[in-house]
């Protein structure tokens, strides 16, 4: 499901957060992406993002951060009525992660073609297999995440001869 105006207005703030966080990693090496949970009234549970290299950890993404964070602020694993708010489609590790905490939904900014699991190359929240499916409202803020990234990896990626 692509942004209507009354989700873009409900998340919005949430999604100038999650952006902040994700320019924060970049400028730390970090690829950019944020996360951050909201509770069922909407107030900010939890934010993070991503810290793989600075906690030499491959689980340590943005969405992993935050949903652990929100479970420990909420003493639950199950986050019901949360709403993630990221800036990039989250990866199958991360989707199964939201899923297995029992988000409401997952909003997410930027597509990722390669390895997004909320609809690009896999659907883990929407799979009619599992005993919990999770809305995916995709698209908030799009441009600003994509070229969050593609200036990141500008930067990394020597020019060409």
């Amino acid at each position: 499901m692509s942004v209507p105006g009354l989700i873009e207005q409900r998340y919005d703030v949430a999604m100038r957060r999650a952006l902040e966080l994700a320019r924060q990693a970049g400028r730390a090496g970090e690829v950019p992406v944020g996360a951050v949970v909201l509770a069922p009234g909407g107030e900010v549970l939890a934010a993070a993002a991503n810290a793989r290299e600075a906690q030499h950890d491959p689980t340590a993404h943005a969405e992993i951060r935050a949903l652990r964070a929100a479970g420990a602020a909420l003493g639950c694993s199950h986050l019901d009525g949360c709403t993630l708010v990221v800036t990039l489609e989250p990866c199958t590790m991360c989707a199964g992660a939201a899923q297995l905490a029992r988000v409401a939904r997952v909003v997410l900014g930027a597509w990722e073609p390669k390895t997004g699991a909320c609809g690009s190359t896999r659907d883990v929240l929407r799979d009619s297999r599992a005993n919990h499916q999770v809305e995916v409202v995709a698209g908030l803020r799009a441009g600003e995440s994509e070229e969050l990234l593609r200036q990141f990896f500008a930067r990394r990626r020597p020019a060409a001869p």
